[in-house]
């Protein structure tokens, strides 16, 4: 039923002869038609179409827009997901303009050319097609882990092993680069377990002074220290009964880091300027962008501390890493974004989309958010392009899609790889490649690659 819907196209055209014309030329779509408002919104809430194309000029006035751009209203208001392709006048433009404005996915004018709008149709299809499984991986992974929207298959299993260590009583530490998501796993893993009633407490290592950060973490006695007028409990105290989120834990000061592996030793603390030992049942999940062991070899980082907050280890991939995960997320933050900002329906542009693609994304999920925020905010109408985004186009980057050169490339790297682990060894290296010595000689000559004497 689902894939039906997402393959309806209703035609909302007042001159039958040209109804049946487009009916006939988009025999490829499932197809109800309608030829005044009234009808085409009883069409809308009948079928839920995915996507609508609609003439402007409807009766009563048909030489007039007024009764068209009530239509587009109230169908963007219906069904806001539904692309609506817009039929204009020849030299209609400004018309044409405004209904994208509103919000229609895009626009002809008439006369058109059917195998034109066929592509359009089918690019609307394809949008629509994307949107609904984005809201579908949403759906499935509940509520927990709602604000993680991935369908990379990495990226699915570190989901997965959060689900599964969440209801055990062990540290987890969460590793990755800064921006990609180490935070909603960590709340996802608190949602998911039996403290999810009690408070998540989240404090950044990184981001409070040395000096500081003993009394954040420990809490502090009346008369401690100058200042201290009140008795103040720390964040650890304070997450009691639930979870503890120590983030960029990799820049936790080494005196500190002594003080935090007694506590996950003896599960009690003494606040400062204070004797008593406090005992405090808290889960701890820990993050950091950095390398921890090689922290460990440099002498910046308690190896005990580690095996204490490392009982299980999480990698989290980076963005570039994670394939589709950026135009997918692209399109969750250009919906979200749009509706926070009362934008109405706005759609990513094909060459936007290859940029998008193509961008390295250093800053991860953080930096593609920023990026999407700003040009939904900037963007002059309801279509968003690379110009948009500030990224350059990646159309002069096709090449780089080409089938033949990535096989030619991963076939060379193989050959030179496997000819250094075997010393030019052509007999043994044939043999770990799978291949006969000729054809191994054949790529051998065609990389430029010459036999060691």
């Amino acid at each position: 039923m689902m894939s039906e819907k997402q393959r309806l196209l209703l035609i909302v055209e007042d001159d039958p002869a040209l109804q049946k014309q487009m009916r006939w030329a988009f025999d490829g779509f499932e197809t109800v038609v309608a030829d005044d408002r009234e009808s085409a919104i009883a069409q809308l809430r009948r079928y839920e179409p995915a996507v609508v194309t609609m003439d402007l000029g409807l009766p009563p006035e048909p030489d007039a827009t007024t009764e068209g751009f009530n239509l587009l209203g109230e169908m963007l208001a219906l069904a806001p997901d539904t692309k609506v392709i817009v039929l204009t006048g020849q030299h209609d433009r400004e018309n044409a303009v405004r209904a994208v404005g509103m919000g229609a996915y895009d626009f002809f004018a008439k006369p058109f050319e059917p195998e034109l709008l066929a592509l359009t149709i089918d690019r609307a299809f394809r949008l629509h097609d994307l949107q609904l499984e984005n809201a579908r991986l949403r759906a499935s992974q509940g509520t927990a882990l709602a604000g993680l929207v991935t369908r990379d298959v990495v990226m699915l299993k570190v989901c997965r092993t959060v689900e599964k260590v969440a209801n055990a009583a062990v540290t987890v530490a969460l590793l990755g680069e800064s921006g990609t998501g180490k935070e909603v796993l960590a709340r996802g893993l608190h949602a998911l377990s039996p403290r999810a009633k009690e408070r998540f407490v989240a404090i950044n290592c990184a981001a409070i002074p040395d000096n500081l950060l003993e009394s954040e973490l420990f809490g502090y006695e009346k008369g401690a220290f100058t200042g201290a007028v009140k008795q103040t409990l720390g964040k650890i105290e304070t997450a009691h009964k639930g979870t503890l989120f120590l983030d960029e834990i990799g820049d936790l000061p080494m005196p500190l880091q002594a003080k935090l592996l007694r506590f996950l030793q003896e599960r009690v603390i003494e606040r400062i300027g204070g004797r008593e030992e406090i005992p405090v049942d808290v889960r701890i999940v820990c993050a950091t962008h950095r390398d921890l062991k090689a922290q460990i070899r440099e002498g910046l980082f308690r190896e005990d501390l580690y095996y204490r907050l490392a009982e299980i280890v999480i990698d989290i991939p980076p963005l570039r890493d994670r394939e589709g995960d950026a135009v997918l997320l692209a399109h969750a933050f250009v919906q979200r974004f749009a509706r926070e900002n009362g934008r109405g329906s706005m759609a990513l542009t094909e060459d936007a989309i290859a940029a998008i693609e193509a961008h390295p994304w250093p800053g991860n999920v953080r930096e593609l958010e920023n990026c999407l925020k700003r040009a939904v905010i900037m963007a002059d109408g309801n279509r968003i392009t690379a110009e948009d985004l500030g990224l350059s186009s990646a159309e002069d980057d096709a090449e780089h899609l080409n089938l033949r050169q990535i096989r030619d490339e991963a076939e060379r790297k193989a050959v030179v790889r496997v000819l250094a682990r075997t010393n030019g060894n052509i007999a043994r290296a044939a043999e770990v490649l799978g291949i006969s010595r000729p054809s191994l000689y054949d790529l051998m000559n065609r990389f430029g690659l010459k036999k060691e004497n």
